[in-house]
């Protein structure tokens, strides 16, 4: 992690964005506890939570064209700063009134569009706060960041929950929101200028990624390996379940695999990432995290399996912070935000789609089946997209003029 820390010391306005969204993803994480287990204390019911986690996290990816080309609108600071603060005031409106199922789910889905607002806004940021040679370091500072504050949001939530009760959890989510907002202070006015409409300039976004063919291919290899890979977090409950005929511990354990090896990858590129071609990194992230899944599938016990999806947690980071590297690399500084608004969306998309498609698919065969079928198919993609990359951008690693449009 030399070069990150290095990076936070020297770089004080990627300093306080990298904290402002480690910050309130902890924050986020913490209040996904609290609102689950409000929800299932209300109403006992299965579908109520999936409705809540619908709401959070598919529904808003619908709006990622849109999300996207605010980011390419409006001044990056103003607009995260604004996001922020509405995320606080919704999450603090929960809080105070704890509303009924049907209010509760409109509020937290308003808080997710302002969290995808967010998200792209921070990514088009990258470019102008750190140099290029430092974006595989910073990106895996972020992502080591992010993981980290969604490991140890639960394990507040727990802790909290039962001395301050679910408001006060809430309450000290809101409380993280405005922190990050006045963190992001510390990020200098990055203003965009257009010409077009929002739904002309969101448009504009779409039309970009189909005619630019690396981008495309990128975004679509990304999405296919998610898509294929998705399923795993309902698969491997019951494969410990099931199949090792394991309890709720082995259930915990193989769940958390991934996570462990995320934020061991991300330490790992946080200084090694920039010695290696981001095409390269990118394409061994999907056919690690593929393989990963299809190894899974035949392993023997839980402690193989979870060798596995540790080492699959490595290539999830590698995919993450390839991406985020090579997109500033490609697309003019004018275009990043309606990019990242769209991949971010289309991911959101995919990741639902695996969930509907692995679960039946689980449901007609059984969990080592789910996830041979799953990591074989991502494999599949996985190969696809090398080749179409291949042709679509051989030198697509190293940067170039491209990144000033």
């Amino acid at each position: 992690m030399t070069d990150a820390i290095r990076l936070v010391r020297t770089n004080r306005p990627f300093g306080a964005l990298a904290a402002a969204r480690i910050v309130s993803l902890t924050g986020d994480a913490l209040s996904l506890v609290a609102l689950m287990l409000l929800v299932a204390d209300r109403t006992g019911d299965a579908l109520a939570v999936a409705l809540l986690l619908l709401v959070g996290d598919f529904a808003p990816s619908l709006l990622g064209p849109l999300t996207g080309a605010l980011s390419d609108r409006f001044d990056l600071r103003r607009l995260m700063i604004a996001a922020e603060v509405a995320q606080g005031g919704l999450v603090l409106a929960i809080a105070l009134t704890l509303p009924p199922l049907p209010v509760l789910l409109v509020l937290v889905a308003l808080r997710a569009v302002a969290g995808q607002v967010f998200l792209p806004a921070s990514r088009a940021a990258m470019p102008a706060l750190v140099a290029d040679k430092d974006l595989p370091a910073a990106n895996a500072l972020l992502g080591f960041g992010a993981n980290g504050g969604e490991v140890l949001g639960p394990l507040l939530a727990a802790a909290l929950v039962g001395v301050i009760g679910v408001p006060g959890v809430l309450l000290v989510d809101a409380a993280s929101f405005g922190l990050s907002a006045l963190l992001l202070l510390a990020v200098p006015a990055m203003r965009r200028e257009t010409e077009a409409g929002l739904l002309g300039s969101a448009l504009d976004g779409l039309r970009f990624i189909r005619s630019h063919k690396a981008v495309r291919v990128i975004a679509l290899g990304f999405c296919a390996v998610v898509a294929c890979n998705g399923v795993d977090d309902v698969a491997l409950v019951f494969l410990a379940q099931d199949t090792f005929g394991a309890g709720d511990g082995a259930v915990a354990l193989l769940l958390a695999a991934v996570g462990i090896g995320l934020l061991a990858g991300y330490a790992l590129l946080s200084t090694l990432g920039g010695r290696v071609p981001m095409t390269v990194l990118l394409i061994a992230g999907f056919a690690v995290s593929s393989v990963g899944n299809l190894l899974t599938g035949v392993a023997w016990a839980v402690a193989a399996a979870f060798t596995v999806q540790t080492v699959r947690g490595l290539g999830i980071a590698a995919m993450d912070v390839a991406t985020n590297t090579l997109l500033p690399r490609l697309v003019p500084v004018a275009m990043l935000g309606r990019v990242f608004g769209n991949l971010y969306g289309a991911i959101g998309a995919a990741a639902a789609l695996s969930y509907v498609g692995g679960s039946v698919l689980l449901d007609l065969t059984s969990p080592p089946v789910t996830l041979i079928v799953a990591g074989g198919l991502g494999t599949l993609a996985t190969a696809v997209t090398a080749l179409a990359l291949r042709r679509a951008a051989p030198a697509s690693g190293r940067g170039g003029p491209s990144r000033r449009g």
